[in-house]
């Protein structure tokens, strides 16, 4: 009789360690490429920080001021140089925190302020949502290395306070 309970729990324990691991699954994903490039951001091939300007609280005293605009590049050197045609490279970015705007959340110590990221080129404001993908860096028939300029800036969500400001977001090239 012992012996057909242990069959029991055993048959039931794979059932139930199946139905949780359902739950609990990490996905990974990654890219084979026939290209790949090393990648700087603004010269800085690790860990890159922009620096953006202090700023008055007064600059960003209502919700939706800007204030602070700073450049910076992504460039690629070492790249397999197309035959065919222009690369299109596309820059993914992944924000920490990202609010409801679509901007950086400050993770420092102001209060009513985040930072938004922009596709220089035009200015144009990149909104986040999880992955987002941005056009720009163009690898041109027969070259190796290119740029693109994006730009951050402060944006408020309400009426800014004095403090530090610090919000960051991952990026990846997408080759194809």
């Amino acid at each position: 009789m012992k012996r057909t309970a242990l069959l029991i729990a055993m048959t039931a324990f794979p059932a139930i360690s199946f139905a949780a691991a359902s739950q609990n699954t990490i996905t990974f994903k990654g890219q084979v490429s026939d290209q790949t490039c090393q990648v700087s951001v603004n010269g800085n091939s690790g860990s890159p920080i922009v620096v953006l300007p202090t700023v008055a609280s007064s600059d960003l005293d209502t919700a939706g001021k800007f204030a602070g605009e700073t450049p910076f590049t992504i460039a690629v050197t070492g790249c397999t140089a197309p035959t065919t045609g222009d690369l299109n490279i596309k820059t993914t970015f992944l924000g920490a925190d990202v609010n409801a705007g679509g901007n950086l959340g400050n993770t420092g110590t102001a209060q009513n302020v985040a930072i938004q990221l922009l596709d220089a080129t035009g200015g144009n404001p990149i909104a986040l949502s999880g992955m987002t993908s941005v056009s720009g860096l163009i690898l041109k028939k027969d070259e190796t290395a290119t740029s693109h300029d994006f730009a951050a800036r402060y944006i408020s969500t309400g009426a800014a306070t004095a403090g530090t400001v610090s919000a960051s977001a991952q990026y990846a090239l997408d080759y194809l």
